[in-house]
């Protein structure tokens, strides 16, 4: 996945500021961890982040994913990371498929609030935005289903800050409307390989459209 050669274990997350960041219960169980990419990578990080065919989730098969991003990816897909995610929220993800997709961009009719599917286990955000001064976009950890408002945390989408909640039929989370570039990963371990393949499968068709899309119309 990666062209770096024999990166030191763990040379871009912070796996000591997760275990030091508190678990949050309330609403629902979730922490948010900032700086959890080393400072000294996080450059690279951003540098090597993958071009994305406009808006919307686009999984790995479809992107060139090299360098320091594809490092970094490698140690979030490793044990070291689901193990101290495991350990954070007291879950057994062993023998448990993992997944993700990267968005680089956002409409300004995304962040509608939801929980996320039955069939995810843990979500995790990190994002890889430089800086951010907008007032949509940021992520709220919500009480309710129906209003936007009500939220007991705000994530700014600063680059190096993770998000990592457990699913639940009450993990509201969504956020006001913001249309442009938002960098983020989204990562998470679901209950079977079969929600992997029909996810990334869904995922592949829509990235693949776009990018025909995005060579005819040359936009």
């Amino acid at each position: 996945m990666t062209d770096i050669t024999s990166p030191a274990l763990n040379a871009h997350i912070d796996l000591d500021a997760l275990e030091r960041t508190p678990l949050q219960r309330d609403p629902y169980d979730f922490t948010i961890v900032e700086n959890f990419i080393h400072p000294d990578a996080l450059k690279a990080v951003i540098a090597d982040f993958p071009k994305v065919p406009g808006p919307g989730s686009h999984p790995p098969s479809v992107l060139d994913i090299h360098g320091h991003f594809g490092a970094l990816m490698d140690e979030m897909m490793g044990d070291d990371f689901r193990h101290a995610v495991a350990r954070k929220f007291g879950v057994d993800l062993e023998g448990r498929p993992a997944m993700y997709t990267v968005r680089g961009y956002v409409r300004d009719t995304d962040g509608s609030i939801h929980t996320d599917t039955k069939t995810k286990i843990i979500t995790v955000l990190l994002y890889l935005n430089e800086g951010w001064d907008e007032g949509g976009g940021r992520l709220r950890i919500l009480r309710s289903g129906t209003d936007i408002e009500n939220y007991v945390a705000e994530v700014s989408p600063f680059a190096g800050t993770l998000l990592i909640f457990r699913r639940a039929d009450n993990s509201w989370h969504g956020h006001l409307p913001f249309g442009g570039q938002r960098r983020a990963i989204q990562l998470n371990w679901v209950v079977s390989q079969d929600v992997v393949d029909k996810e990334q499968r869904r995922h592949h068709i829509s990235s693949t459209f776009k990018k025909i899309k995005h060579a005819i119309l040359g936009a």
